[in-house]
C-alpha cells in the first residue's frame, strides 16, 4: 500500500506493469508501531528492547533477535540470503554526517551495510551536489548492524545492499539530532496519484535518479510510479537508465536503491537483470495507475501480526552472523556508551 515498503520483490519480478551531533544510545532502539518510512519520527530518548524471555526458542521470529544486535559480528564481511531473507557479515557503518550527505532516523540504528553499499551513497551524494546542484543527500534506512529481518518497515533492507534515499534535498546546515528524528520527508506525488507535484519534483530529481541508475553496481530503483512516469516524460539523451527505475507501491517521499550482489558472492542470492527496454511504454504503466491500485479498499479485518521467518529459514550461516562478537568499537560517549569510531563526539 503507498507508504508502506514491502519489497517482495526480492522474491520475484515486480509488475513492469560543524555542530557534532550525539550519537543515539546504542543500548536503545525504538519499537515503532507503524512501518519505519521517510515519515515515521524516530526518538531521541529511545527505549531499550525488553529482553527476551527464551531468546533460543525455534518459533521466536529472526526479527527479534536481529534487532536485539546494536554493532556487526567481528566478522569478514559476506552477504548471505537474498534480500528478503538473509543477513550481513562484517556490515560497514555509513557515518552519519559528511560533506555531502546527512543520516536521518539515528535510532533506528540502520546506517549499517556492504562496504559497496557505502561508497557509492558516499559517491552518489557528491554527484547529487555536482549535478544537481543540491547541498547533499539524507539518507534513510540501509541495513540493521547485521542484517537480517528489521521489527518495522521492510521485507527487504536485509543483507546490506538495499538503501532507501529521501527525494527531500539535504538543507543548506547541519540538521540536529531532533531534526533527524521528526523531520518529515516532502511528499512529490499529487494528491490525486496520477503525476508527480510540480511545484516539489524539480528536474534536479531527474538527475539523482539518473545518476542513481547509472552506477554499474545499482540493479533496481524503486520509485512511485508517478515518478516513473514523470522520468519518462522528462529524461534526455541517453535513456537506457530508465530500465533501472521500477515503479511500486508508496516510494512518493523517498527512492529505494537496490544493488547487484557483490561480485564472488557466492551466497548471495540477487535477482535477474531487467529486461523489456525503458519500461516507459503505455501497457508497463498501465498496471499501476488502476483504480483498484491507486485507491485499494481497506481489508475487512485488520492484518494479523507477522512473526516473519525464524532463525532456522534463513541461511544456515545466519545462526554464525547472530552469535559472532560485537565488532570492536574504539571510542565511548560521554555517557559511557561505545559508539562506532566515525562518528563525531560530543
Amino acid at each position: 500500500m503507498p507508504g508502506v515498503s514491502m519489497l517482495t520483490a526480492g522474491l520475484k519480478s515486480e509488475p513492469m506493469i560543524p555542530r557534532p551531533i550525539l550519537l543515539p544510545l546504542l543500548l536503545s532502539i525504538v519499537i515503532h508501531a507503524m512501518s519505519a518510512s521517510a515519515q515515521d519520527k524516530g526518538s531521541v530518548d529511545a527505549k531499550p528492547l525488553p529482553p527476551l524471555a527464551n531468546p533460543s526458542d525455534p518459533k521466536i521470529g529472526a526479527k527479534e533477535l536481529f534487532a536485539r544486535k546494536l554493532l556487526p559480528a567481528a566478522m569478514p564481511t559476506k552477504v548471505l540470503g537474498s534480500y528478503v531473507k538473509g543477513c550481513i557479515a562484517g556490515a560497514e557503518q555509513m557515518p552519519i554526517t559528511g560533506n555531502t550527505w546527512q543520516v536521518m532516523r539515528l535510532s533506528r540504528n540502520r546506517y549499517w551495510g556492504h562496504p559497496d553499499t557505502i561508497a557509492l551513497l558516499k559517491r552518489l551524494s557528491v554527484k547529487a551536489h555536482r549535478d544537481a546542484g543540491w547541498p547533499g543527500i539524507l539518507i534513510g534506512d540501509i541495513a540493521q548492524p547485521r542484517g537480517g529481518p528489521a521489527l518495522t518497515g521492510h521485507a527487504s533492507h536485509q543483507i546490506g545492499l538495499d538503501a532507501d534515499i529521501w527525494l527531500t534535498p539535504m538543507p543548506d546546515h547541519l540538521l540536529s539530532r531532533e531534526e533527524r528524528e521528526e523531520m518529515s520527508a516532502v511528499m512529490m506525488v499529487r494528491e490525486d496519484r496520477l503525476d508527480i507535484d510540480p511545484k516539489v519534483f524539480t528536474p534536479g530529481h531527474v538527475l539523482v535518479l539518473r545518476d542513481a541508475a547509472q552506477e554499474p553496481g545499482v540493479q533496481r530503483i524503486f520509485v512511485n510510479p508517478a515518478i516513473k512516469k514523470a522520468l519518462c516524460r522528462e529524461a534526455k539523451g541517453d535513456r537506457s537508465w530508465l530500465a533501472k527505475i521500477r515503479p511500486w507501491y508508496g516510494h512518493d517521499y523517498h527512492f529505494h536503491i537496490r544493488m547487484a550482489c557483490p561480485p564472488g558472492a557466492s551466497e548471495c542470492k540477487g535477482q535477474p537483470d531487467q529486461g523489456g527496454g525503458e519500461g516507459c511504454g503505455a501497457k508497463d504503466l498501465a498496471y499501476w495507475f488502476k483504480d483498484k491500485i491507486l485507491h485499494p479498499e481497506p481489508p475487512k479485518e485488520p492484518p494479523k501480526p507477522r512473526t516473519g521467518p525464524t532463525l532456522a529459514q534463513l541461511p544456515a550461516a545466519c545462526k554464525q552472523v547472530l552469535n559472532a562478537p560485537d565488532a570492536k568499537q574504539q571510542h565511548r560517549d560521554r555517557d559511557g556508551v561505545l559508539i562506532p569510531s566515525q562518528l563525531p563526539l560530543k
